[in-house]
């Protein structure tokens, strides 16, 4: 119960108008159904005896009519009601899982299996919707049909009255219990199987080259087809209990319809009831039924909505990232950084990740940072930006904690990373999106400091070339200059590089690095990589290793001073060179 008080509750009193409008007038449709019913079944009996003018039969005439139109009408309009307000709750659960999951982007891959997000953001939210359509709507309406039958049929004979509450009880408590005990083990196991599966094919897809190049590929797909048997069975075992128990319920409904039959004629032959109403009464059991049935398929949904709901809650009960408040930030011309004393640690993990990093960064100072991997770099990174915290030491970006300024850290700092996505449109579009304010003069200013304004002008599209899916239409050096221009056009005083050059050539490498050292002269450079290639030329250089500072100084103080350094720079020469 306190799944759907956190998970469904709050979104049901957010849209409650929308849902109570939704539930009236999915009630309204089902009495004018029923009412269509009574009144055609009384039309046809006095219709049958011949009355002396239509005007005695006129009333029900139109009455017919009315609930005919009515019904149609009424049923549109809680089906568009309905499904507006539930798309909107399936929206706002969707933003809410993301604004939940956006904090922990950093531990995604250590705290989740992709295919169990996958599976909670296109499987079990869109599950979700059933809760309100094929749950909560038909419950309430069912609930309130059984206890109006009960009452108006009361008015006509209380004893009989009771004798249908135990009939339509039946149908409206017995078998959605029935349902929901038959039917609980087989929906867990379903919500299990189908999870399996998820995970099952997103290891395949990001997988795919390694099973074929290993040779696998048909033992992977005969995994894969029998986890996709287990689940169909399952799905099978469920759909065989829905069909039989539907055609259960029929022949129920046909039974009641008889009872109601029979007493209506006995009703008319003790003079209680007029012929006339026997086929009306009769046929009006049969919408009132429609309405009671579809409570069996509501009830027995409750464990698969139990088990989406609680793989949400689960990724809710990761996210222990504390809330950031960002603050309001004006222009940033400058940035000072300190660490002062820092260590960090991972959660799970017995050895830091950093420890007792002290580090000034003046306004303006190229700081390189240098190490092999699981040195501590890329935590470095996440310590300036304020997406991690550190376990002891403080990180000040103008005498104020990293942390604190949340999002608007980026409004100091940019990054640029191995590989920066691009989006699917055009390059002008791509570059705007550090500064959308941001003119074609200024788009092409930087497009020109990066090197590529003369290459793009040679298109024939010029700027408004599309990039395709990921920049594929664009060498490496050239997706990272696009990406380098977006952020010079933001303007941050500090830009971090995270091996922007990994996987170039060396001649593309070393036109990089140029672009970079001549478009990035005026700001705040952290420079993390492999390798030496334009070291001379940064204020600074800093070894870690096992998560500590193990040397620096400058470029030529480390020539003279370190052989390790030496040796290392030498190597970087050669390679370029060949």
């Amino acid at each position: 119960m306190n799944l759907y008080q956190q998970h469904i509750l709050p979104y049901a009193r957010k849209y409650n108008k929308t849902i109570l409008s939704t539930i009236l007038l999915g009630t309204l449709t089902i009495l004018s159904a029923a009412m269509l019913t009574f009144t055609s079944g009384y039309l046809i009996s006095r219709t049958s005896e011949r009355p002396e003018t239509i005007l005695l039969v006129y009333i029900p005439i139109v009455a017919v009519r009315t609930f005919g139109i009515s019904r149609a009408a009424l049923r549109y309009v809680e089906r568009l009601l309905g499904h507006n307000a539930v798309l909107k709750i399936i929206a706002d659960m969707r933003v809410q899982l993301y604004h939940v999951l956006e904090p922990q982007a950093l531990f995604i891959r250590s705290r989740f299996q992709t295919g169990d997000l996958l599976g909670a953001l296109a499987d079990d939210i869109e599950h979700l919707q059933d809760v309100y359509i094929r749950t909560l709507f038909p419950t309430v309406i069912g609930l309130f049909l059984f206890s109006f039958s009960v009452i108006v049929l009361a008015v006509y004979d209380w004893k009989f009255a009771l004798i249908m509450a135990l009939l339509l009880a039946i149908v409206t408590f017995v078998y959605p219990m029935l349902s929901l005990y038959m039917m609980k083990k087989n929906q867990l196991q379903s919500k299990k199987l189908h999870s399996q599966l998820y995970n099952t094919m997103t290891e395949g897809i990001f997988g795919l080259r390694d099973w074929i190049i290993s040779g696998r590929k048909e033992q992977f797909l005969a995994s894969f087809k029998e986890e996709s048997h287990a689940s169909h069975a399952v799905d099978k075992k469920l759909a065989y209990w829905q069909q039989s128990r539907t055609m259960q319920l029929q022949i129920f409904s046909g039974l009641l319809v008889l009872v109601v039959g029979i007493w209506a004629g006995q009703q008319a032959a003790a003079g209680s009831l007029a012929p006339t109403y026997i086929a009306a009464f009769t046929l009006v059991t049969l919408p009132i039924l429609e309405g009671l049935i579809p409570v069996s398929f509501a009830i027995e949904r409750l464990p698969a909505y139990e088990a989406s709901l609680q793989r949400i809650d689960t990724i809710h009960q990761q996210n222990i990232a504390e809330e950031q408040i960002a603050m309001e930030l004006g222009s940033v011309d400058e940035a000072f950084i300190v660490l002062d004393n820092v260590s960090y640690r991972y959660e799970g993990q017995k050895e830091h990740a950093v420890q007792n990093i002290s580090l000034a960064i003046q306004p303006g100072e190229k700081v390189a940072v240098l190490g092999k991997s699981g040195a501590g770099k890329s935590t470095l990174i996440q310590l300036l930006l304020g997406t991690v915290q550190p376990t002891s030491g403080q990180v000040h970006v103008n005498e104020q904690s990293a942390s604190l300024y949340g999002d608007s850290i980026y409004e100091i700092m940019s990054v640029l990373n191995q590989k920066p996505y691009l989006f699917a449109t055009t390059v002008l579009n791509n570059i705007k999106l550090g500064d959308a304010s941001a003119t074609l003069k200024d788009v092409q200013l930087v497009a020109e400091q990066v090197g590529l304004y003369e290459y793009l002008e040679s298109l024939p599209e010029g700027l408004k070339t599309q990039m395709e899916e990921t920049g594929q239409r664009f060498s490496g050096g050239e997706r990272q200059r696009i990406a380098l221009a977006r952020i010079l056009l933001k303007q941050t005083p500090v830009v971090i590089l995270d091996e922007p050059t990994v996987g170039l050539d060396p001649v593309t490498e070393h036109s990089l690095v140029e672009t970079l050292h001549h478009s990035l002269e005026d700001k705040s450079v952290v420079w993390i990589t492999h390798h030496l290639m334009g070291m001379e030329k940064m204020d600074r250089i800093i070894f870690m290793d096992h998560g500590e500072i193990i040397m620096q100084g400058t470029h030529e103080q480390l020539l003279n001073e370190s052989e390790r350094y030496r040796n290392l720079y030498e190597l970087d020469t050669i390679s370029l060179k060949n």
